[in-house]
């Protein structure tokens, strides 16, 4: 049996699981069976080695470091200090709590590299205050799930580690490129913002912009500032890995949530390194799993296949572009970030190398789709999460939330046309 009927094969299992809701690390492995029963050079022993292959990658100690980050973060009330930063800088504007929805995600994206702790963070404090006040559920979902986006894409992001890990790109380069598309969704959602709550009469917040209460609120959140500038600085400048800047990033909420704010206990800790235990072991899970489907892919030179398939059709950077924003929508909507960066990215990678995409721009656009997935049913889980603190069915708010989607792709699509505007700040770390 040739290489690519196994590849179907494989792959129609694979779909086939995750739609009878099989979790995707088993799937992924049980997909591989039928290529160890038919191809008798394939042996389990092989694929578990591949798999400790992937675990060997030092960066992916990075993954369970900036989670557990991210949770300290949540857990000592630093969320707080920036929606009282944001509520003083945006809260006078109609729609103030929209706003500082979209703000505050910026800010903590800024520091835990996680869209997930972003919606749940967030969600648990501004979902019930925007309620509070009126506004509409359907709104108030979509903003916290779709602003809640810009935690894997704004640096530091787990995504980018991922990504970095398993393609061979640079992550403090991947970490530049995140920068202006995370800038780029915020605005973007501010002007959804802006027209809603203008059409729909949404309350301010307060009636003016007090600069004192500004000032105190920088001074309250100063230390949890800080965080983006003494993480992403320590990577570009060469002065830490990306590993050694997720590690400081616990010791740093540590230092900051226990002795500076003083909201953290000891027992705290104790629970945050318990629950991230276990949400790790999932993730990395998955990526073991994932990079066995993937080295079955390649061992049957599948890639090499549907290089030359897409070279047959087009040699268009733009068109093969569209199309990997096409297929990673698509898995955003079935799989994690996570294992679709490890199944597709090596796939198609190799056709962007092929047409003349720069790999960086290809790992951009690409990463930007895979945070669009996070709100797209049925496993976008900044949705469910927003969804479920809201106490409503995820699908009663899609009519919302497919204004945001639709202008995110619109950002998409002009990374795609202007790529060198989104490679100038990865560039300067090659000169």
């Amino acid at each position: 049996m040739s290489g690519g009927t196994i590849g179907i094969i494989t792959f129609a299992i694979l779909v086939s699981l995750v739609f009878l809701r099989v979790p995707v690390a088993f799937a992924l492995a049980i997909a591989t069976i039928p290529a160890l029963l038919i191809d008798e050079k394939l042996t389990p022993c092989i694929l578990i080695n591949r798999m400790s292959v992937q675990y060997m990658s030092v960066i992916l100690t990075a993954i369970p470091f900036f989670i557990l980050a991210a949770r300290i973060m949540n857990r000592s009330k630093i969320t707080d200090k920036l929606v009282r930063l944001s509520l003083s800088m945006v809260g006078s504007l109609r729609g103030g709590l929209g706003y500082v929805n979209i703000l505050v995600s910026m800010f903590f994206a800024g520091m835990s590299g996680s869209s997930n702790a972003d919606a749940a963070g967030i969600g648990s404090i501004l979902i019930p205050a925007m309620l509070k006040q009126k506004y509409d559920v359907n709104y108030t979902v979509a903003v916290t799930a779709c602003s809640a986006v810009m935690g894997c894409i704004i640096p530091p992001s787990i995504m980018a580690v991922v990504w970095g890990a398993t393609l061979n790109v640079s992550v403090g380069g991947l970490f530049l490129a995140g920068i202006l598309p995370g800038i780029l969704i915020g605005l973007s959602q501010m002007l959804i913002t802006y027209i809603l709550a203008r059409k729909r009469n949404y309350p301010k917040y307060s009636e003016k912009i007090s600069f004192v209460e500004i000032a105190i609120s920088i001074k309250d959140a100063f230390w949890a500032l800080l965080t983006p500038f003494i993480l992403v600085g320590g990577i570009i400048g060469g002065i830490v890995t990306p590993t050694e800047a997720s590690a400081i990033a616990v010791s740093y909420s540590i230092i900051v949530g226990a002795f500076i704010y003083r909201t953290l206990s000891f027992k705290d800790i104790v629970e945050e390194i318990m629950v991230t235990a276990k949400l790790s072991a999932i993730i990395l899970f998955s990526i073991g799993t994932a990079s066995i489907y993937a080295w079955v892919f390649a061992y049957y030179n599948i890639p090499s296949y549907l290089v030359n398939s897409v070279e047959g059709i087009t040699d268009n950077p733009i068109v093969v572009l569209l199309i990997s924003t096409f297929f990673f929508l698509i898995a955003g909507m079935f799989l994690d970030a996570v294992p679709a960066i490890i199944i597709i990215a090596p796939l198609l990678q190799p056709i962007a190398v092929a047409v003349g995409i720069d790999t960086m721009h290809f790992a951009i656009v690409c990463s930007v789709v895979l945070g669009i997935g996070l709100i797209t049913p049925p496993y976008g889980l900044t949705l469910l999460i927003s969804s479920k603190i809201a106490k409503i069915n995820c699908m009663q708010a899609m009519k919302d939330v497919g204004l945001f989607f639709i202008l995110m792709l619109v950002i998409v699509i002009i990374i795609i046309l202007f790529p060198d505007i989104f490679l100038f700040l990865p560039n300067l770390l090659k000169k």
